[in-house]
């Protein structure tokens, strides 16, 4: 059976950019759009030129291979001529392979938003694509507002659609441009609109996640008789965002009900790459990644339950609905109060350590988390913390060095200039092969910081081997109120490799439960060191 094409067209480089705190700078989009074209999208939307400098000097290039680079504009205004709308010439002039125009598609914009009649913006759309086509690119028109447009006025909505396919645009795209309108709706009106003389193989989907249906919608439209999809990496976007092309590229890709029927430009091999796309992408917007987005989360294949891990370690099958690796992603079987025996081996077996389930070592590891997650630890949070305990319990962590007693104190006062500010100092005394030191330190930045400073500012023979470690995050939360609160602190750390890890500490005081999750990150650095070859300093 022959199956059809399913186009992809990412628009995060122009509709993404207007996600609040998002600003790229060229350098950036060079960067998301090599990406993005290495991936197998087939076109790539870069943004306005003209509108901005820094979109202006993107498309001074073409900045794609493979995928078909894209730019983005305004149908040419009311009584002006294409050929004289210095708006639309800056965007026939940039460096594309081809256009999408947005176009007003509902009468109350046309009237409110443009100040003009119905029948001039038909013909601002008809004469911009013509323009489009007569200058060698391909040419889209976004209808804005299309099926906001068609409830309230759909011979006119229609006849916009019309207008653009008819004057040679490849591809009509309908615009949920709120993002309120629900699935059986973008069903019936992408029917009609076939009906009304526009090919499905000319139609595309822009929908925006304003309901959280933003992904359902764009496959409502597909299953109606749309064949471009657009959206954007990680769904991000105005508002609440796009379509996230993240969820729906597997989705077609891997589910029965779409591929018997269609195909995309991203084969099996690329697929794979999806979890590292997305997760790049998060750390060039320095943001952690969403850990329950479907596919790529770190929680997407990760299991809590003690039935539901005894049941997956047997056979997948019984608890996922696509293999982790068909996507790049990984199974993970946590370890919580709620885990049994299976969640345990199995995350032991991860970390090189096999134990068998009849070993009492394992009873009395089992019995500790739970014992502790009862008074407020998370380990499922704090992987590293978990192995340090571990390996504790199964007697294999070396007794590195030994905090004998810390004081933090917290000043504040007028310095010399007289400005009031608040100081911290930190002493800590550390025992290492029987020799004792004693290191102070001052933090610019509170008690943890000050603390931070002293525990790692002397660690002997130790010292070489924690120079490249790193404290990224930092996060407490109260788990129950007034001023005895017991605090939950949770800690990221990160070495020279790159590699990451989490440590948990928890008391009633909050430099305590801090001091845990530090003393935690440094053993967890000497313990990773000593799995590395020639890292391991002279015992």
């Amino acid at each position: 059976m022959t199956r059809e094409r399913i186009y992809l067209f990412d628009t995060t480089l122009r509709d993404g950019q207007q996600t609040p705190g998002i600003d790229f700078s060229v350098e950036d989009k060079i960067a998301i759009a090599a990406m993005l074209d290495d991936f197998g999208v087939d076109y790539i939307e870069g943004g306005y030129p003209g509108a901005n400098p820094t979109d202006t000097d993107f498309f001074q290039s073409k900045r794609t291979q493979k995928a078909a680079f894209v730019a983005f504009g305004m149908t040419k205004r009311a009584g002006v001529s294409a050929s004289n709308d210095p708006g639309l010439a800056a965007i026939l002039q940039a460096k594309s392979d081809a256009v999408c125009l947005v176009a007003k598609s509902w009468d109350y914009h046309v009237r409110v938003a443009l100040g003009c009649t119905n029948d001039e913006n038909l013909d601002s759309i008809s004469a911009s694509v013509e323009a489009v086509v007569a200058r060698g690119k391909e040419a889209l028109i976004d209808c804005e507002h299309f099926f906001d447009g068609y409830k309230a006025n759909p011979d006119y909505a229609l006849a916009c659609a019309k207008a653009a396919y008819e004057a040679g645009a490849r591809w009509v795209v309908l615009c949920d441009t709120n993002g309120g309108t629900q699935p059986p709706e973008i069903r019936d009106i992408v029917t009609a609109v076939i009906s009304s003389g526009v090919p499905g193989a000319h139609l595309g989907i822009h929908a925006h996640n304003d309901t959280g249906q933003a992904v359902a919608n764009s496959l409502a439209a597909v299953e109606a008789g749309v064949r471009q999809i657009q959206g954007t990496l990680n769904g991000i976007g105005e508002r609440c965002g796009n379509a996230n092309l993240v969820t729906l590229i597997p989705t077609l890709a891997l589910k029965e009900a779409y591929t018997s029927r269609f195909e995309t430009a991203i084969d099996a091999d690329r697929l794979q790459e999806l979890t590292k796309l997305s997760h790049s992408f998060d750390e060039m917007l320095n943001r952690s990644p969403d850990h329950q987005m479907p596919y790529v989360g770190a929680s997407a294949f990760a299991t809590k339950a003690g039935i539901h891990a005894s049941a997956l370690l047997k056979d997948p099958r019984t608890y996922e609905h696509v293999t982790p690796e068909s996507v790049g992603n990984l199974r993970k079987v946590m370890v919580s109060d709620q885990g049994g025996k299976a969640n345990f081996i199995n995350a032991l077996k991860r970390r090189g350590i096999i134990v068998s389930k009849d070993d009492p070592k394992l009873d009395q590891l089992i019995a500790i988390v739970k014992e502790r997650e009862a008074t407020g630890y998370a380990y499922e949070g704090a992987d590293a913390s978990f192995a340090i305990l571990a390996q504790r319990i199964l007697g294999t962590v070396p007794d590195f060095f030994v905090v004998e007693s810390f004081r933090v104190m917290v000043e504040r006062r007028f310095d010399a200039n007289g400005n009031l500010k608040t100081v911290s100092e930190a002493v800590v005394k550390v025992s290492i092969d029987g020799t004792t030191t004693m290191s102070v330190a001052e933090g610019g930045h509170g008690p943890v910081n000050a603390l931070d400073l002293a525990l790692r500012k002397d660690l002997g023979k130790y010292q070489s081997e924690i120079e490249d470690l790193e404290l990224v995050d930092y996060k407490v939360r109260i788990l129950n109120g007034g001023t005895e609160a017991i605090t939950r602190v949770l800690i990221e750390s990160m070495d020279g490799t790159g590699a990451r890890w989490w440590t948990v500490g928890v008391s009633d005081n909050i430099i305590d439960a801090s001091f845990q999750a530090l003393m935690d990150s440094v053993i967890f650095k000497l313990l990773k060191n000593r799995e590395q070859p020639g890292r391991a300093a002279a015992e």
